[in-house]
């Protein structure tokens, strides 16, 4: 199968990118478009499969290669129960002289990742939810229903050279709850796969007041941001060198039963690419924060990176494949969060196609990610309730201890614009993962 994922990527790749090649002798003009599979991979939510369209419109062709608006439209499901619906429009010339990014997204999710507050201290048992251990409760046990739909309008505009301001409005809806074992158990005929009807780890959350009442099935939350950009990127997309800088304010209010969870969170975010050899050996690293500064915020919010505007469809929290690879997604959550990427870029092969140029890279790399603002534990506060069982928390494990993850990317790109990347990853610690190969396979960098 993983074969079959690569060769169909190539074979999208290279009509799409020659769309983007800078040549004086073929200009865009006008309207471009086409319908494509949308195929990846991810040690969390599984095979995707769906469609995809990206439409362009150049008007005259006098700014190829930047389009003029960008239309943007996918639809796709993973067999882990996982649905991706976007549709998304970008422009520098809608508003002259100002970048608009508006994104309207709903992800359906049957079995989203939960393991507890707190990364390290809560426990997470493999044996758990592996159908062949003595210990075994259920595959769901880790697991809670969750769906998202997004709203978002965002705004760029220049203040000096590389120095930009955004502002930006947008509603984030959870619907939150526990696993539906009925309808999962609905898709299949085999009784022997049927999921058992036991509580969950976020049932015993529920239970013990750890998740409180008016948290626990979700709610609507209009926000407003805004911050600066530094860029000096020598480009966007797969920049050789230069730093990416940003820092914003995000203010969330709740509707409804919402309305005591109004709260303001703090995102720090600093990239650089440095040119060790040509562009054949770059060094880049990210490092980022995501905190609260005031206000009460509600679980679900806390599984959520915060951006100034959307440029891809999923913003888990820390752990997975856009934040810390072979970490479970969603393993470190927590108020305030901190992570750092740092790959090394290597271009070991090129070869020129036709008037497309290929590169093969192999891209080392170390993710790390911690706690840096903790919840208050159940035991620290009689409001909440009764501690769950001990097997489930250890507040003895070192709160503010790295998670780690590391492990070796395959880069296939074409013109530098479309990259096919395969990740392989493993957790320095089996606290975050009880598989020791987790692979991603999708398209770009992670940064």
């Amino acid at each position: 199968m993983r074969n079959n994922i690569i060769l169909a990527i190539l074979l999208i790749a290279c009509p799409v990118a020659s769309l983007g090649q800078d040549t004086t002798k073929h200009v865009r003009k006008g309207w471009t478009f086409g319908v494509l599979p949308s195929v990846a991979f991810d040690a969390d939510l599984g095979f995707q499969y769906g469609a995809l369209t990206n439409i362009y419109y150049f008007g005259d062709g006098s700014t190829y290669p930047e389009y003029l608006h960008s239309f943007y439209a996918e639809a796709a499901y993973t067999t882990k129960h996982f649905g991706l619906f976007r549709f998304s429009y970008d422009s520098k010339y809608l508003i002259p002289k100002h970048r608009l990014s508006v994104d309207l997204t709903y992800l359906p999710d049957q079995m989203c990742d939960f393991y507890g507050f707190n990364g390290y201290q809560s426990n997470y048992n493999v044996a758990y939810s592996s159908q062949d251990d003595p210990a075994y409760i259920s595959r769901a046990y880790y697991k809670y229903h969750r769906d998202l739909f997004r709203f978002s309008a965002d705004l760029q505009g220049s203040i000096a050279k590389n120095l930009y301001w955004n502002a930006g409005l947008g509603l984030l809806h959870f619907n939150v709850g526990s696993v539906d074992i009925d309808r999962l158990n609905s898709y299949t005929k085999n009784e022997e796969k049927w999921l058992p009807d036991t509580m969950t780890l976020f049932d015993h959350y529920v239970q013990n007041g750890y998740i409180r009442a008016d948290e626990a099935q979700g709610g609507f939350h209009p926000y407003l941001h805004g911050g600066v950009t530094y860029d000096t990127r020598d480009r966007q997309q797969n920049p050789t060198r230069g730093i990416h800088a940003d820092a914003f304010l995000t203010y969330y209010a709740g509707l409804g039963d919402m309305e005591a969870y109004n709260n303001l969170k703090l995102n720090l975010g600093f990239r650089q690419y440095l040119s060790l050899y040509t562009d054949r050996l770059i060094l880049a690293y990210r490092l980022g924060a995501q905190l609260n500064m005031a206000g009460d915020c509600p679980f679900y919010l806390n599984t959520y990176l915060n951006q100034l505007y959307m440029q891809r469809v999923i913003y888990e929290g820390l752990g997975g494949a856009n934040s810390v690879r072979g970490i479970m997604r969603n393993r470190i959550l927590a108020p305030g969060v901190a992570f750092a990427n740092i790959e090394l870029r290597t271009r070991v092969a090129s070869l020129k196609v036709g008037k497309n140029m290929f590169y093969l890279g192999l891209v080392p790399f170390l993710d790390a990610g911690m706690v840096v603002q903790p919840y208050r534990r159940v035991d620290a506060d009689p409001h909440l309730g009764t501690p769950i069982a001990d097997d489930e928390t250890n507040l003895d494990n070192p709160l503010y201890n790295p998670h780690l993850g590391g492990g070796l990317g395959l880069k296939v790109a074409m013109n530098d614009n479309f990259v096919l990347s395969v990740d392989w990853a493993t957790a320095f610690d089996k606290q975050d993962n009880g598989k020791f190969s987790n692979l991603y396979i999708k398209m770009g960098y992670m940064f």
